[in-house]
């Protein structure tokens, strides 16, 4: 298995996955729904409910995400920036298959007027091999960018 060598100072895991996606509305716009820390229930298919205590733009916010069946994900915003459209977050309890989890969702400009949603992380396999760990990651970045597609246009 092959992993990168990063010298980011959020990047704890071996892995990495990435995704993106270009909309048809400006970065201002996305951002309102997908920079809104408590607000994945509203985009994210496999999120049902999400509840949040903290101050939503501040390191140290806690969202916990109820995905149906009892099963719930608990993350720990750790760095936020309106400025450049990007927060961070990490996985503090999770029933996927993986640990050290640090990811970032960052809406950037793209031409036309568009915008490119990117949502990149780095974590460890924890109780499966690599492959699955990092497919368990990315199908949650192919349902959430679908329905961002679905949300904004393509």
């Amino acid at each position: 298995s092959f992993s990168l060598v990063t010298s980011a100072a959020l990047a704890d895991g071996r892995l990495s996955a990435a995704r993106e996606i270009v909309v048809d509305r400006p970065p201002a716009t996305v951002w309102k729904l997908l920079g809104e820390f408590n607000a994945l229930d509203v985009w994210l298919p496999p999120v049902q409910a999400s509840m949040f205590s903290g101050d939503a733009t501040k390191p140290g916010a806690i969202r916990v995400l109820d995905l149906g069946n009892r099963a719930t994900v608990t993350e720990e915003l750790i760095a936020y920036s309106g400025a450049e459209r990007s927060y961070s977050y990490k996985f503090l309890e999770s029933p996927l298959p993986v640990k050290n989890y640090v990811a970032t969702l960052q809406v950037r400009e793209a031409a036309g007027g568009k915008s490119l949603i990117h949502w990149r992380s780095t974590f460890d396999a924890a109780g499966a091999p690599d492959e699955k760990a990092r497919e368990a990651i990315l199908g949650i970045y192919d349902v959430g960018l679908k329905k961002a597609a679905e949300i904004f246009g393509r």
